[in-house]
This record gives C-alpha cells, structure tokens and sequence, in this order.
C-alpha cells in the first residue's frame, strides 16, 4: 500500500457544542443527514441509521451494505445499557472442506471467496434497531442515502486516494470497476460518483425492511452473483441472517463505568486494558511522556494475546469473558508488565494486522437515548467486489476465520468470525457520559484505550482526546515486526527516544497519519447536560449538534 497518497491533516479545531442533540462520523455528508432526521423528530436510532447509511453510498472503501455492524444502544428513560450484534453469520457451505478441496491453506483477503463466505449482517442490524426504537418510517430514514447513492456525490481526495491505491484490485472485476473505474481510470477528487444499483437496494430496503434486502430481487441477485463466481453463500443463508440482543461488557476504571461490545467482538480487551493500567496510576503520569505511552503499549501486548487465544463466536466456543474483564485476571496478568523494558512479541506471541477500515458513528438526542455504531467491510473496499447489480461493495470479514481446526475461531457454517469492531459508551455517577468509538481493525481497542485515559485520567475535552498524538502498536503488513511501535511525531522528542531506549521498534509517523485510524466521539455535561462532539481529523468527518 503506498502511504504516501493520504491526504495531509492539519488542524486545531474546537469541540461541536448543542443542546438538543448531537451526531458525529467520519463524513461530514452522513453527519448531516443523522442531524436532518433527529431534527424531523427521529431517535438517535433512526439518526445512527441514517448515517450508516450515506456512510455506505459516500465511503464506500469502508462501509457498506455488504459489511457487518455493532451496537450499543442507550435508553435515555430507563438508563439501560443494550447490545446488539449484526455479525454476519458463514454460508452452509464454507467449510474447512471446502478450502481443503480448494487447495488453499488459509483464506483470501480479496475476491469471491471471502466476500460470499458470511452473509452480510449490518442490515439486518439495521432492522431490529428500527423495530425497537425507531420513530420515522424507515423510507424517511434512509431518503439521504438514496439520494446521494442516486444522484451522486462529490469524492473527497481520502477516497480517491484510496481508489488509486486498490485500482489493481478493483480492476479485477466488471462491476467495481465500472462504478470505481470508469473507463479504467480511477475517479479523481471532486469527481461525481453515482451508484444507481445501491440506490435501488436502499430503496427495496425502505420499501420492504428485511425482506427488502435478504429475501425477493436482492437476495436473489447476490445468490446469482454467487454461484456464477464460485462463491458461497446462497438464499437459504440469506434467509437464516437476523441481528441478536445481548448484554453488553461492562468494566470499571477508576470513577468511570465503561460499556462495550462482547465476543465475538474484542471489546473485551479494552475492559482488561483498563484494568492492567489502573494501578499504575496512569493519571501520576506525564501525559504524552514514555512511562505513559509504554505502559499502553505493555497492557496491549497482555490483552491481545487473551484475545488470540480465545475469541471466537460465543455460540461455538466458550470464552471465558467474565474471567477477562475480572480485576483479579488483571492483577496475574499484570506481572507480565515491566516499565524498564519492552515486553516482546516473542514472549506473548499474537498474529492479525493493524490493517483494516471501518466506519464510527454517535449519536445523542434529545430524550438521553443514545447509540454507539460501527460498522465495517474490513479490508479497503471489503473483497473488492460488488455484488451483481445490487451495487452493494461485499466485505471480506470472514478471511478473519481460521483454517486451523483446534482454533476456537475456525471456519464454521452460521459462525460469526472474530470481530475487530468494537463500539463504547461510559457512565459517571450512573449517568451516560461518553460516548465513543474508532475505525482501526486491531488499532481499535488501543485508541479507545487512549481515548479513556485522555478524558478520565487527564480531562481533555473529547475533541483534544482525539486529537492527541497516537500511537498503534502491532504490524500492517506481514513484512513488519510484531513489535512495531508506530507513532506519530507529534510526541514530545524525549519521549521517543526514551520509547527506543526501553526496546520499543519505532516507526515514526509524520504528524498526523490517517493510519492512525479515525475516532469520534460525543460527552455529555454532567451537570448541564450540554452535549461536547469531536471529530477525527484524520476523515473527512463533522461533529454537528443542534
């Protein structure tokens, strides 16, 4: 991937405050369009649906219909806390034999295989969410996105640099070519990208719900697309996808109650990242000095090797959570930490890659309900395919799946693979007080984590947090070390070279670096209720109130 077509960042902006309600994303289109609905009267629900969906006609190289979703769901009256999980679930026929036969040792990232082997969960997310807590018929909901999939949109330079970054794979096949490629050129900045299948998918989607989208002309077509490419998935799958209820993770630090998305999500391991740092008293600490940034990285090491060795789908392996998130886990883990040195991959040895895209979404109304979303294809452009004419750009997520068999995260059929995205909410004093999540795939719990101790341990309103200098710790590629340290240069110099004393491998950033990922986030004034917004400048994203 060539790095050096992201778009530069510079910036300095304030936090977005309102009253009445409040929506941030990495879009500053998709923010308005979630402000436009709470304004006609919508819930939070109905403004977060909005927004992911003109998120999957405008960034369509992170999110879209063919992407799974997550959330956590606020009621403003009772002060409940509630999860739903819209992870796709694999095709009766993915299984370990069918990529034996296949002849493949472990699954693509790109093309029909990974884009057909789970059914695409998001919409189905979509749905129940609307049921439970939607105010405005869905077609209200979803006339932005229809519009701008109809009749276009301006590209910004992100997105048409990530188009000239994946042209080879986007040339691969007719459909994503024609709607990224046109006329084999990649679409350039300020270019008007229409996407009239997708429309017509939303369409059928606001017109029928559910049906509209896993049964009748949609799904009929993505199962042609299927066989036709030698994929898996088939209307019988499409059939059997509906999104799930649940309790979310709920952990302690410090005076702050956090919320966070279960297996088969890693939210668990910013539950145990909080707890591995909190006695070390991270708030005694100079903010963006070594000792904090290194004891960050060592409660990162811990966790995500607790991650690589147990996660998977709940309702095929069994994950010992409640274990995890403990203070006591904690405490045994915590030995591991040592604040003299960098504790080495090869001393907890873990796989995955930093590398991921992905889209975050916030909302707060006016009644307290609020909605923490994410939502995601995985890969740049998921699988770098476009289901037939349903213009729907299909994820690559189920390449996550392990072809090992004693991996408690093997291919499995109506298995939902391990799940980099992660969403969050916090109380104070039984109170909703933030609400925040981050693209990044395995960067996500890192930010969050440094999200929390910006705002907990050293007060930065929620716009300086995401503004901070950041770090990611792990590998975006198979040629790096597992130890990479990658870092933004705005850390003080001191701090950098006592990181390289300590054995930490640095890659240094520019300033600002879109790699870092992109976070968002709203707070809410405990004793006025204002609420605070802060956007990424490392999107193309807004935080607007009203």
């Amino acid at each position: 991937m060539d790095r050096t077509k992201y778009h530069q960042i510079r910036t300095g902006r304030p936090a977005t405050l309102a009253s009445n309600g409040m929506v941030t994303s990495p879009h500053s289109l998709a923010t308005a369009a979630g402000v436009d609905v709470l304004r006609a009267g919508g819930s939070a629900v109905d403004a977060a649906i909005a927004t992911s969906a003109v998120l999957a006609v405008v960034y369509p190289h992170m999110t879209g219909l063919g992407g799974d979703a997550f959330w956590l769901v606020h009621d403003g009256a009772s002060g409940a806390v509630k999860y739903l999980n819209g992870g796709g679930k694999a095709a009766a026929g993915s299984t370990l034999e069918a990529f034996a036969q296949r002849g493949l040792p472990e699954i693509p990232l790109i093309g029909e295989l990974p884009a057909t082997l789970t059914v695409p969960g998001a919409v189905a997310s979509w749905i129940s969410a609307h049921e439970a807590h939607g105010r405005l018929p869905l077609a209200r909901v979803l006339a932005s996105a229809v519009g701008y999939a109809r009749d276009g949109f301006p590209i910004g330079r992100r997105l048409a640099g990530f188009i000239e970054v994946m042209r080879d794979e986007l040339a691969q096949q007719p459909e994503a070519a024609a709607l990224f490629l046109p006329g084999g050129t990649p679409l350039r900045a300020g270019a008007t990208l229409r996407n009239p299948g997708l429309a017509a998918t939303l369409e059928s989607i606001a017109r029928d719900g559910w049906s509209g989208y896993y049964e009748g002309a949609v799904a009929t077509e993505m199962e042609r697309y299927a066989r036709e490419s030698g994929g898996f998935f088939r209307r019988e799958d499409f059939a059997k996808q509906r999104a799930a209820w649940g309790a979310p993770l709920e952990g302690h630090y410090r005076d702050v109650t956090i919320y966070n998305t279960p297996p088969p999500t890693q939210g668990f391991t910013v539950v145990e990242m909080l707890n591995l740092i909190e006695p070390h008293e991270p708030h005694r600490m100079q903010h963006l000095g070594a000792d904090h940034v290194h004891l960050l990285v060592q409660a990162k090491q811990v966790a995500y090797h607790d991650r690589d060795r147990v996660l998977a789908d709940p309702a095929f392996a069994d994950v010992p959570i409640e274990r995890l998130i403990s203070k006591e886990h904690a405490r045994e883990r915590g030995r591991l930490i040592d604040m003299r040195r960098a504790l080495r991959w090869d001393e907890l040895p873990s796989w995955g890659s930093l590398a991921g895209d992905t889209v975050y979404m916030a909302v707060v109304d006016r009644d307290g309900n609020a909605v923490s979303l994410i939502q995601s294809l995985y890969g740049i452009f998921g699988s770098c395919r476009v289901a037939g004419s349903t213009g729907v750009v299909l994820q690559n997520r189920g390449s996550y799946f392990s072809l090992d068999p004693a991996h408690p995260n093997r291919l499995e059929p109506g298995k939902i693979p391990l799940h980099t995205l992660i969403a969050s909410m916090a109380k104070r004093d039984g109170k909703l007080w933030a609400v925040l999540g981050c693209m990044g795939a395995d960067g996500q719990p890192q930010i969050q984590l440094q999200l929390y101790s910006a705002l907990v341990d050293f007060g930065l309103d929620i716009q300086e947090a995401i503004e901070m200098p950041r770090f990611l710790s792990g590998r975006f590629a198979l040629g790096e070390e597992r130890d990479t340290l990658h870092i933004e240069a705005r850390f003080p110099a001191d701090t950098l070279r006592e990181l390289e004393a300590r054995g930490h491998l640095l890659d240094r950033w520019g300033d600002w670096n879109e790699l870092a990922g992109h976070a968002h986030g709203i707070t809410i004034d405990p004793r006025t209720g204002a609420l605070s917004g802060g956007s990424d400048p490392r999107s193309d994203g807004a935080a607007i109130g009203w």
